[in-house]
């Protein structure tokens, strides 16, 4: 079995991630369900121990054989890249890759909110995608760095583990840094990066206090910087970065994040009609005055989720639920699919039926439409199918 063509061919069959285990199938994500390919015959642990030393270089294979994960990219020239995860499972070896797109694909194609395109011109400050894995968040920090590179004339610095994206300079001059190759850990490169004369600096994950720390500070000395966190919305991004840190730096924490949060863009991908992909639903905060309140005063901290749902409007600010319910009322996803995405679904479903809050989607006077439509779609706008990367 050619391991080029194996990958070629799981693309081609509309997969975002590759499952490999011996003396087994190889195993497809097709629009996020796992879907046996039995035509392609079952993988021998021989074969599976070739392309790990065919992939890895020989370091990263020995910490493999030594009971490590190890992460790579790797590119089928003429064809694209894809995340290399090898690990170990019952002292077999077994990897899933994950395809990354060719193209950075623009906000409006992969159905992002437009409020996106302020956020990524801020001057300085701290802009987080969040999600679980195979959300969307590394598709959306590509194209967010794509609109820099198009738009602007700075210097970006990349700190990943490992590289998916590339991105050639444009207006701007960009320097992708590699984990484990050119940087031992993410705080170490971020620490270098500011002497490196950047302007936007996207850091692949905030895993620690540490390299936390240090991205506040960088936001607080006058850059735009970027990072992601697995969480599912922008509360709990707040609560969990003040978390990583003591109880007694708390209100210090509290004061920083205030003061440089531009923006959460927390995402989760859901089912389009007909399920042949999946589209982003997307919530959106926006670091306005009383955002930035609620962050500095732990007992307002709870109330971030209703400032964001009252901030529509005035500043592109969204829910998940009132994401949800434009796409429903678009057309691209179900209502079934809709009221299980919902994080309340009996509220999306009065809301539905026309009782719809003042403050949210300015429905204030009903919409007759609404309340006599069907739950079945009425029509699928053509936006492009969202990668789970």
């Amino acid at each position: 079995m050619d391991f080029d063509k194996l990958l070629t061919t799981g693309v081609s069959r509309g997969a975002s991630d590759l499952h490999l285990k011996p003396d087994a199938a190889p195993v497809l994500r097709i629009h996020g369900r796992l879907v046996p390919q039995p035509d392609l015959g079952a993988i021998s642990p021989e074969w599976m121990e070739y392309v790990a030393r065919r992939v890895l270089p020989e370091k990263l294979y020995a910490q493999l054989k030594e009971g490590r994960e190890v992460d790579v990219a790797y590119t089928v020239p003429a064809y694209g890249r894809f995340r290399v995860n090898f690990f170990l499972a019952s002292r077999v070896i077994r990897a899933v890759l994950r395809a990354i797109p060719a193209d950075k694909a623009s906000f409006e194609a992969l159905g992002l909110p437009p409020v996106l395109e302020k956020l990524v011109m801020e001057r300085r400050g701290l802009v987080l995608v969040t999600g679980i894995s195979g959300a969307g968040k590394s598709t959306t920090l590509a194209a967010m760095i794509d609109y820099i590179n198009r738009k602007r004339n700075d210097h970006i610095v990349t700190i990943e583990d490992p590289i998916e994206f590339t991105h050639d300079d444009q207006n701007c001059v960009i320097t992708q840094r590699e984990i484990g190759t050119d940087s031992p850990d993410f705080a170490t490169a971020l620490r270098a990066a500011l002497r490196e004369d950047p302007d936007v600096i996207l850091v692949g994950e905030m895993r620690d206090a540490e390299t936390m720390g240090v991205a506040l500070h960088a936001a607080e000395t006058g850059h735009l910087v970027f990072s992601t966190l697995h969480t599912l919305n922008a509360m709990e991004t707040v609560n969990r970065m003040i978390g990583m840190f003591p109880a007694h730096q708390e209100q210090q924490i509290r004061d920083q994040l205030a003061a440089v949060l531009q923006g959460i863009v927390s995402q989760r991908l859901v089912p389009r009609v007909g399920g042949e992909s999946r589209v982003p639903a997307v919530e959106v905060m926006v670091g306005s005055a009383l955002i930035r309140e609620c962050i500095r005063e732990s007992k307002r901290t709870p109330e971030i989720t209703q400032v964001i749902a009252a901030g529509q409007a005035a500043y592109g600010m969204q829910t998940f639920d009132q994401s949800v319910l434009t796409l429903y009322r678009d057309g691209i996803i179900a209502y079934e699919t809709a009221l299980e995405t919902a994080t309340s679904p009996d509220d999306f479903a009065r809301r539905v039926r026309g009782i719809f809050s003042s403050s949210e989607m300015g429905f204030d006077q009903g919409d007759k439409k609404q309340e006599e439509r069907p739950a079945e779609v009425l029509r699928t706008p053509a936006t492009r199918p969202f990668s789970r990367t």
